[in-house]
């Protein structure tokens, strides 16, 4: 049985023969696995609800990349084998361009980028972080507005993510000293606490993603703008 959260299904965003942009709500897993049994997932949704060629061949379903559970945004799906290829070939040359909203604790720089390898944290091998010897990874960020609410500053940035590793743009965030807002893994305890009474998770949102179509080759860009309750969370904020 579906939970609240999970009847908020994914919007179709755009689609052609070979192309499936969606917008994915938070709490939904991208992917089926042997953890996920009994939750549903973006897979299952696609499986159930279309019947195209990466589906039949059982190509998970044609999702070319993936989001974390708590993440919303925007998730490509190619619809043919030949599409998805195409796609992940992008991916792995860097030549897709992803831009994601979140808001951090503290005044973030104006303009910075960082480049700090990733890897699993050997004490706990559900979290990442900057660790010597990790996987090259490399993201630019760009201060939007600072707000503040109840005597502490926040910030609201832009994150490009330039590689593709897990948990990257939050480890990174970490890393400067200013998490994610309600980032369960790494804000911390005592500020979990504060974030999660006006935002009930993780303030990122993957905002829009420009790419060359896979038919017509041209490039095309997607984007669309934050979804309700990290609006609302924001509306909790005092912009300064």
């Amino acid at each position: 049985m579906a939970t609240q959260k999970e009847k908020i299904v994914p919007e179709i965003i755009y689609q052609d023969r070979s192309l499936l942009v969606i917008n994915k709500p938070p709490f939904w897993i991208v992917n089926r696995a042997k953890t996920t049994k009994g939750k549903i997932t973006i897979q299952d949704w696609l499986e159930k609800n279309f019947d195209f060629e990466t589906i039949n061949k059982g190509l998970r379903a044609g999702i070319a990349h993936r989001l974390d559970k708590n993440t919303s945004g925007l998730l490509l799906v190619g619809k043919t084998q030949k599409s998805l290829k195409t796609i992940q070939e992008q991916f792995l040359h860097r030549l897709v361009e992803k831009k994601y909203s979140a808001l951090v604790w503290g005044v973030f720089p104006d303009d910075s980028q960082v480049m700090a390898p990733i890897n699993r944290l050997p004490w706990d091998r559900e979290k990442f972080g900057v660790v010597l010897g990790g996987k090259k990874a490399k993201t630019k960020f760009l201060r939007q507005a600072i707000y503040q609410r109840e005597g502490e500053k926040y910030s609201l940035i832009w994150a490009f993510p330039k590689t593709g590793r897990t948990h990257q743009i939050r480890v990174h965030c970490r890393y400067l000293g200013h998490p994610i807002v309600s980032d369960s893994d790494y804000v911390g305890r005592k500020r979990l606490k504060k974030d999660r009474a006006w935002c009930s998770r993780i303030f990122l949102h993957a905002l829009s993603i420009s790419f060359i179509h896979p038919e017509t080759e041209k490039k095309v860009k997607f984007q669309i703008p934050l979804p309700k309750d990290l609006d609302l969370a924001l509306r909790q904020l005092k912009k300064v």
